[in-house]
């Protein structure tokens, strides 16, 4: 029987003070899930569980199923007698969420209980501010700490000028340079991990977050390949994995995200310049557009803030107003944004209407 020392795979006083809530169960961590199977890590070592029929039943939605990250209370210890059944889940400290692909209104966490995130991004054609906005605003919201972590340094003509544009949408969050061909940056990476410390890395496809797993492990664990000719890239990791690693810490890689459609953020986080604009403006409800005395207008008339920051924090502000909303609640939301309410838009149809008669 393995002997497993819980707190290398971040176990603190609060989740174990939880735990003793749920006398005559096993407190457990949820290492990876395939479908409606879990692997778990215990004291006594990796074990498969799956969800019991009331834990299945009382869940409102998908996030109160287990994740990838999650500490959980189970029946048993081993599953030497059949599968484990999963009980509780604990209370989550963190959680990476995303809404799902598709047309679904569901809520797809990524990782749970993480303390940082590393956000990759690679640096060669397919790199976008936009884009990198949009995570970091997901990632503050989910209370862990955001990193950025540049990769594929070797293939950036002008990595100064990167940095320039880095700077001025990253509100000072750490940024981490490295290359998978090189150990460059690696050792910036590990100063951020630390015994005990639950770390995700998330990004595209291709960004290489497999490649920077494999040399914090010191062995090729996770599979990679090489990227296409169109500069995009292919997914490698097909689902989520919590990995221990020889030095201390504990890391979540996760599949690439070709697109991260959002359900909460945090854009005061990951818009401070904007927010703070914002303050200053004339009118408490400043569309920041056509208002006179507005202070985020005029920083972008004397050249401090860029136009298409302004739009990049207006269309996630718009798309996280809409997350979550049934079709008819989308509708009123986007009546309300386009005509004020459904009275204006009425009288906006009528006065149309009769323009049309004359």
């Amino acid at each position: 029987m393995t002997n497993i020392n819980l707190a290398d795979y971040g176990l603190n006083p609060r989740f174990r003070q939880e735990a003793e809530l749920y006398e005559g169960m096993y407190l457990a961590r949820v290492c990876s899930q395939h479908r409606e199977l879990y692997k778990l890590v215990g004291e006594c070592g990796e074990f498969a569980a799956v969800v019991s029929g009331r834990l299945a039943h009382n869940a409102s939605n998908s996030t109160e199923f287990p994740a990838v990250g999650d500490w959980v209370m189970v029946d048993r210890a081993n599953d030497y007698a059949g599968n484990a059944v999963i009980l509780h889940v604990l209370q989550r400290k963190s959680m990476f969420a995303r809404k799902s692909a598709g047309t679904s209104h569901s809520l797809q966490i990524v990782a749970a209980n993480i303390d940082v995130i590393f956000i990759c991004m690679s640096l060669n054609a397919d790199f976008s501010l936009r884009r990198l906005e949009r995570y970091l605003s997901i990632a503050w919201d989910s209370m862990a700490i955001p990193v950025i972590v540049l990769t594929k340094a070797d293939l950036c003509n002008d990595l100064k000028a990167r940095l320039a544009d880095i700077a001025t949408v990253s509100g000072g969050t750490n940024v981490v340079v490295c290359s998978g061909m090189t150990e460059s940056g690696c050792q910036a990476i590990l100063s951020h991990i630390t015994p005990g410390k639950t770390i995700a890395f998330i990004g595209s496809s291709g960004v290489g977050k497999s490649t920077l797993i494999n040399r914090l492990l010191g062995q090729t664990v996770l599979s990679t390949r090489e990227i296409r000719e169109d500069d995009k890239g292919r997914h490698t990791t097909t689902h989520r994995q919590l990995l221990l690693l020889p030095g201390g810490g504990i890391v979540i890689d996760t599949p690439g995200m070709r697109e991260l459609q959002l359900d909460s953020v945090n854009l005061a986080k990951a818009f401070a310049d904007i927010e703070d604009l914002a303050a200053n403006c004339k009118y408490r409800d400043c569309s920041h557009a056509t208002e006179p005395g507005c202070a985020v207008r005029n920083a972008i008339n004397t050249g401090e803030l860029p136009e298409e920051r302004l739009e990049s924090y207006k269309k996630l502000l718009k798309e996280a107003c809409y997350a979550g909303l049934n079709s008819r609640q989308l509708e009123q939301e986007k009546i309300k944004n386009m005509f004020g309410g459904l009275g204006e838009m009425k009288q906006v149809m009528r006065y149309a209407k009769n323009k049309k008669k004359r």
